[in-house]
């Protein structure tokens, strides 16, 4: 399948950039003792994260990407889609798992289900 077939959903890029600058921030404690090289890798797992955890969607089904692991959930196991009361986009399987999809919101599931095939994304106004 196309890259182009592909809906991708990830966090805002200025988590990033808030990594970036507090591994620069990081670096003069880091290089004062060589015990405390290890804060640097706090950081850098946030910006790993940042980049590389979200959710894609594409004809084939749901791929849930986090810092170490994926999951890949084909459609026909997605009963339906919901949100919880903060706002993150939750779907339920034809199991009864309940899964938060990585950096999908509420505003997001129209989108999430015109990339299944399934419908129209809506317009903003």
């Amino acid at each position: 399948m196309a890259r182009s077939d592909t809906t991708r959903f990830r966090h805002n890029q200025a988590i990033l950039v808030a990594a970036i600058v507090a591994t620069i921030g990081a670096l003069p404690l880091a290089g004062a003792r060589a015990y405390l090289l290890p804060v640097l890798l706090v950081p850098l797992a946030v910006a790993v994260w940042a980049w590389r955890a979200g959710t894609d969607a594409d004809l084939a089904g749901l791929r849930l990407r986090a810092l170490a692991g994926q999951r890949r959930i084909p459609w026909d196991q997605v009963a339906e889609f919901g949100a919880d009361p903060r706002g993150r986009a939750v779907a339920r399987l034809d199991d009864g798992e309940q899964l938060v999809l990585p950096a999908v919101r509420r505003e997001d599931l129209p989108r999430l289900v015109a990339a299944a095939g399934r419908g129209e994304p809506e317009t903003a106004q």
